[in-house]
């Protein structure tokens, strides 16, 4: 792993455990950190999340060979312009964001004579801040790298280190193949998850309350998903919003047979998806991206961020 400066520009949840990474598993590598919040950049120098936290971005970025934006994506124009007199000519630029297409996009304006390769993380907690940060997040989560047609395949080769060194796995995609398949597999749920818990939130005043208080575990599972970060994921859906309407549209048209199936009294047809959707739980667990015990493992990740 060839960087050893590295700048983390937004000290929340990724770019803190980013910070706290590097210093577990390359303690060798120097890192500056800066946040638009004051509060958040005397918690993350609290924290000590990077070696520096500096009092703007310009500052963290002056010496840094890998700059690392961890901003929401309707930010990312404006932190990357915010840098651009003082990034290094040779620095690497890439960021964390979960929608790639309109981060390349906008990194590539903004830094025009800078290599950018936009990567993503597939990890995350619904908590934000500089607090929700703890070194092992990346640990056995897939890390997807989603480099330009034209590519300096060494500094490709050096992110891609960078990112197993934190303990991820790494994939190399398109940035609009990226983007079909989170919409799936991220922006969907996290879609469906504030719809069904507002609505639980309309019921409220009809049910006295008692939505709340006999939340069983589907629902409290849903509400776990709906209380990740507003703004990111306001700009999550503004930024693959054609990827995320494809993906809508078909689960629309899916919800419709299974309200058929329902309404006619249709159990095979029911009883056949729900056996279906079951096997991919457990490939899942399979694949070490999830864990079966009661807690989900969440007992590992608090001793994990606790440390």
């Amino acid at each position: 792993m060839s960087f050893a400066r590295i700048a983390i520009i937004g000290l929340g949840l990724q770019g803190g455990s980013i910070g706290l990474a590097v210093r577990e598993f390359l303690p060798q590598a120097r890192t500056t950190g800066y946040d638009v919040s004051p509060d958040h950049r005397a918690r993350a120098a609290e924290r000590r999340l990077v070696d520096s936290v500096c009092d703007t971005a310009a500052e963290a970025v002056r010496e840094a060979d890998l700059v690392i934006f961890c901003v929401p994506p309707g930010a990312m124009a404006m932190a990357a312009e915010t840098v651009r007199e003082a990034l290094p000519a040779d620095a690497l630029v890439s960021d964390v964001g979960s929608s790639k297409q309109a981060i390349a996009k906008a990194l590539g304006e903004a830094l025009p004579d800078h290599v950018v390769i936009p990567a993503h993380p597939v990890a995350g907690t619904e908590n934000s801040g500089p607090d929700a940060g703890f070194a092992h997040l990346f640990r056995n989560r897939w890390c997807i790298v989603t480099p330009p047609a034209r590519v300096d395949m060494v500094r490709l080769s050096q992110l891609v280190s960078f990112w197993e060194a934190l303990g991820a796995n790494v994939e190399i995609m398109t940035a609009e193949h990226h983007d079909l398949v989170l919409a799936v597999t991220s922006h969907l749920p996290h879609l469906i998850a504030y719809t069904i818990v507002g609505t639980a939130s309309d019921l409220e005043d009809v049910t006295q309350g008692e939505v709340i208080k006999y939340s069983a575990g589907g629902f409290r599972d849903f509400t776990r998903i709906a209380a990740s970060d507003p703004t990111m994921w306001r700009d999550v859906f503004l930024s693959n919003k054609e990827a995320v309407l494809t993906m809508l549209q078909r689960f629309s048209e899916d919800l419709t047979a299974l309200q058929r199936a329902i309404r006619v009294g249709d159990g095979d047809t029911l009883f056949q998806h729900f056996t279906r959707t079951r096997a991919i739980r457990r490939s899942i667990i399979e694949e070490g991206q999830d864990d079966s015990r009661p807690d989900f493992g969440r007992g590992d990740h608090d001793s994990a961020k606790n440390s």
